[in-house]
């Protein structure tokens, strides 16, 4: 005699996490797993058919939108322009110290300064180093380049910054107008080998730890930057309007990326949707504040060079374009976590409806908000802190401070970013709440065609008498 039917044990230990089936036997996570920031949850309960279709009509024309605004302003590379020999934009080539000779500073005439006799001045004190102190002459070799083997000398101070040691590669600068001796300088060092390095120590850890997830997460970083190299900063320099640029690269970027990790499912189709508005809340809110600010986005040497040569970039745009990037990054983190938690929460508990499902997913929200906001302050601060020091040596007052354009660019960009990310929270736990509420037990349309359907219940059916 046999009981009612059971659901059978291998589509269970196939399908992993599979919603109703799963949860009454008690193999179910924790409800606060949801709230990890590894996002390996499993595999999502399949939705309906239905809910599938929805899904789709929506994201679907968002994706062609998307390339059909890549085709249209795909720059084909950046603009040639002649180089002015300032900043960056000086031609380059490798180098390598040879000797490192000892030479008094007074005897090569090191001094850049005109001394005061007034040792109480940077200048006079500078000065004065510079005569009477120890100097280094170094014979720089040109590995690069059509000068290949090429030797000049540079003199370094003993108050320089950068010292150069022997056989340590260094970057120089070749100004072609220049007289021949002062054709070349050292303008920093080598660091190409312990950065690259480094970038492999995290490929490999991300790699060792996330496994295929890690794998697939360096793939969407290459594709990111593709993106960004490719198509985001050419178009802009093209003249094509920052913010359009900004928003087609950013969508681009957010569908690769997440669907690349995490998979082509239901659960990654609402954190897309979710960081889709919130990104437009960003854009919305930080046109208007830049604006409203008068932030000309062309604060310091390297934009007002990028103004010179291409005067015809909105420099507000571009800074409208950065904090758009810049909040994606944490925003498909938060998206992603909190589908994730209601996710789990719903496989947790069938029965709870998009209400309890809310109310459950925005506390964990609380928490992730208080995390991230925290965090990208602190990363701005960071980024700021040689600013914000010489603030503090002039012993200005904290409005003269935020007042600066400077300090008021950082302000509306961690303030616009800060609260994308707080509207991420309750807007995607809505939108998960809704959609894996809405499915119907039975609907998942997972089963294969008729004739293997009929084959396989009967196998099925053999085994349970």
């Amino acid at each position: 005699m046999t009981t009612s039917p059971q659901p059978p044990t291998e589509p269970v230990e196939h399908t992993g996490h599979t919603g109703h089936e799963h949860a009454p036997y008690g193999h179910v996570p924790s409800p606060s797993h949801g709230h990890s920031h590894s996002h390996s949850h499993g595999p999502a309960a399949p939705v309906s058919k239905h809910l599938r279709k929805v899904i789709a009509a929506v994201l679907i024309p968002f994706a062609t939108a998307v390339f059909i605004g890549m085709v249209i302003l795909w720059p084909g590379g950046a603009p040639a322009h002649e180089r002015t020999g300032v900043g960056f934009d000086r031609q380059t080539q490798q180098g390598k110290v040879v000797t490192l000779a000892q030479v008094d500073c007074k005897s090569v005439n090191a001094s850049q300064v005109p001394s005061t006799g007034d040792t109480s001045t940077p200048e006079g004190r500078e000065a004065q180093a510079a005569q009477t102190g120890e100097c280094k002459k170094a014979t720089i070799e040109v590995t690069g380049g059509p000068d290949k083997g090429r030797t000049f000398f540079e003199i370094v101070q003993p108050g320089a910054p950068r010292q150069l040691a022997k056989d340590q590669e260094v970057v120089v600068a070749y100004a072609p107008d220049a007289p021949r001796d002062l054709q070349y300088s050292v303008i920093d060092v080598n660091r190409k080998f312990p950065m690259a390095l480094l970038a492999g120590i995290f490929a490999i850890a991300v790699v060792v730890v996330g496994r295929m997830r890690g794998l697939f997460a360096l793939i969407a970083l290459a594709v990111s930057f593709t993106v960004l190299t490719l198509f985001i900063l050419p178009a802009i320099l093209q003249g094509s309007n920052p913010l359009l640029v900004a928003v087609i690269g950013a969508s681009a970027i957010m569908l690769i990326a997440l669907y690349m990790c995490h998979g082509l499912t239901a659960r990654t189709s609402v954190a897309v949707l979710g960081t889709l508005v919130s990104l437009l809340l960003i854009g919305l809110l930080g046109s208007w504040f830049i604006g409203w600010a008068f932030l000309s986005g062309n604060t310091d040497d390297n934009t007002g060079l990028i103004h010179g040569l291409y005067p015809e970039i909105d420099m507000s745009g571009l800074l409208l374009a950065g904090v758009i990037i810049g909040s994606l990054g944490v925003l498909d983190d938060v998206t992603v976590t909190q589908t994730s938690a209601v996710w789990e929460l719903h496989q947790a508990d069938p029965k709870m409806g998009p209400r309890a499902l809310y109310r459950a997913g925005i506390r964990i929200g609380r928490d992730h908000i208080a995390s991230v906001v925290n965090t990208l302050v602190l990363a701005y601060a960071g980024a700021a802190l040689p600013l914000l020091l010489l603030f503090s040596i002039a012993n200005s007052s904290m409005g003269s401070v935020a007042n600066s354009e400077l300090v008021a660019e950082e302000i509306v960009r961690t303030l616009v970013g800060s609260i994308g990310l707080v509207a991420s929270v309750p807007v995607t736990t809505a939108l998960a709440a809704l959609v894996v509420s809405a499915d119907r037990p039975g609907a998942p349309d997972t089963t294969p065609a008729a004739g293997p359907v009929r084959g396989g219940r009967g196998r099925r059916r053999k085994r349970s008498t």
